[in-house]
């Protein structure tokens, strides 16, 4: 088993997320280097996506004048079209930007995938898991952070802290069961006692 491997097997048994500091410190990193690898590791983390799905993604799939792009997951989950988004309080969120600036440097080699790898045509998966793994090393994540599929569980664990209601935390990460998206919940005892009090306070 080789690196990649032995990583890509740490991280999903350890549903590693990133805190937002470090999402923000990948992303800068990232727009440092390339539009390329901004855009990719920006749309990843909103849309919840895997290193393969981010991959597949095709020129047809994206609409920016109209905001939104059509997401094409594997294993089973949902197909989804979502919103392509702006930020104006953080810059670095701001995936308009992100992806009009790589389509301006895109060279058009004839492929139809969005992200392109430098040879020209798909990026392949164990590609995008070195570029990320490099981007986060230099950002300063710890090793058990340094893999792509770290992004989907942030996004998830960031919506749940945001109180985001579940139904749609599903639908943004494309799962078919509510039962995939409670994973990222992490509950108390405390917090469950507070809750009833609060409900049954209201009813009564």
């Amino acid at each position: 088993m080789d690196s990649t491997q032995i990583a890509h097997r740490h991280a999903s048994n350890s549903m590693q997320s990133l805190e937002p500091s470090e999402v923000l410190a990948v992303l800068r990193t990232a727009k440092a280097k390339d539009p390329r690898e901004w855009a990719m590791i920006l749309v990843a983390y909103k849309h919840g996506l895997r290193a393969s799905e981010v991959c597949n993604l095709c020129i047809e799939d994206l609409d920016l004048k109209n905001g939104h792009i059509v997401v094409k997951r594997l294993k089973g989950s949902l197909r989804t079209t979502q919103a392509i988004t702006e930020h104006r309080g953080e810059p670095l969120l701001n995936e308009q930007r992100a992806l009009r600036d790589w389509l301006r440097k895109r060279r058009d080699d004839g492929s139809a995938f969005l992200f392109t790898s430098q040879r020209g045509g798909r990026m392949d998966r164990t590609q995008f898991f070195r570029l990320f793994r490099a981007l986060a090393a230099e950002a300063g994540l710890p090793a058990e952070k340094r893999h792509p599929h770290a992004l989907k569980h942030s996004l998830a664990s960031h919506l749940v802290a945001g109180n985001v209601n579940l139904a749609l935390v599903k639908q943004q990460l494309g799962h078919k069961s509510i039962g995939s998206t409670m994973r990222y919940v992490m509950t108390t005892d405390r917090q469950a006692s507070k809750a009833t009090a609060i409900a049954l306070m209201s009813i009564y």
